[in-house]
């Protein structure tokens, strides 16, 4: 039923501001065209200063980005000069394709007070065929994502095609993510017709086979296979999973099928040949040197499959 669980490690993104790492693991590197997923917060104390939480300008290729909280706000600014507060239940997808970069800031203290920013991002490789597509930002309103209930279930479809339900967010290949919540005793399964699929527990305890999860763990499933999940409490899962896309290779904030690629996105960071965000140019993240291990990623291109 089960291929494997992983458990989330803690990554430093900036200096003070540490998450749960998912993906990519050592044994399980993508799922489906998902190649990054880290889970942020809940933030329980404010430090000082407030923009020690800022993730600074930095750059990406061959990706979307996708950014979803359940609680708390962040400002996204990038190279394409789009600002945007990210606010709870948006989808905020952004395609690096040829390169962009971006910035996180955290500029609102009452939208972190109390524990209340919790954030998911995830990272979505792009088919060959669109790694050097025009960099473009769309944010989705929550009314925009369809949502379906049932006696102990609610789930919103942040992207793709799954359980009949379709939205307008713009992918490049075949996926689905779902934020799903189970009240206690809840059973529910996976979409079909996917052959790589997972469940993330971002709160509470399911049980699978008469066996427990716990949050910070990812559940990747057997092909072919129909699990179901019953909830032992009130529980928050997002389920992800796709079509893979084959081998990629990846480095700090960059993805590609070719090595080279990856070779030519460093130089071009390090040379300022990608444009930081004209409303967010003061600073940014140099490139790592080779000799530092980057959080997720190692000093050459690790191939990802």
């Amino acid at each position: 039923m089960l291929d494997l669980v992983i458990d989330a490690r803690p990554a430093a993104i900036m200096p003070g501001f540490d998450v749960k790492r998912i993906l990519p693991f050592r044994l399980r590197r993508m799922l489906g065209p998902f190649i990054f997923m880290d889970h942020a917060g809940p933030v329980s104390t404010v430090p000082a200063p407030l923009a020690s939480l800022d993730v600074l300008p930095h750059p990406h290729i061959g990706l979307s980005t996708v950014s979803y909280l359940f609680g708390g706000q962040v400002t996204h600014r990038d190279s394409l000069g789009v600002e945007q507060i990210i606010r709870p239940g948006e989808v905020n997808w952004m395609t690096a394709g040829s390169g962009i970069a971006h910035s996180e800031r955290f500029e609102d203290p009452a939208a972190l007070a109390g524990g209340a920013l919790e954030m998911i991002q995830t990272w979505v490789a792009l088919p060959e065929k669109d790694e050097e597509a025009a960099p473009a930002f769309a944010n989705y309103q929550p009314q925009e994502l369809p949502v379906f209930t049932d006696s102990g279930v609610w789930m919103r479809l942040i992207a793709g095609d799954a359980f009949g339900l379709k939205n307008d967010v713009k992918t490049h290949s075949p996926l689905f993510y779902l934020h799903v919540v189970l009240q206690a005793g809840a059973r529910f399964g996976l979409p079909r017709g996917y052959p790589e699929r997972g469940a993330y527990v971002a709160k509470g305890r399911v049980e699978i086979n008469g066996r427990a999860y716990t949050p910070g763990q990812l559940l990747v499933f057997t092909p072919g296979l129909d699990p179901v999940l019953v909830a032992l409490e009130p529980s928050t899962l997002m389920f992800l999973g796709g079509e893979p896309l084959g081998e990629r290779f990846i480095w700090w904030n960059f993805v590609s099928s070719r090595r080279e690629r990856i070779e030519q996105a460093k130089a071009d960071w390090q040379a300022g040949r990608i444009a930081l965000p004209p409303n967010d140019n003061a600073e940014f993240v140099p490139l790592p040197q080779d000799n530092s291990r980057p959080a997720g990623s190692s000093p050459s291109p690790q191939a990802l499959s």
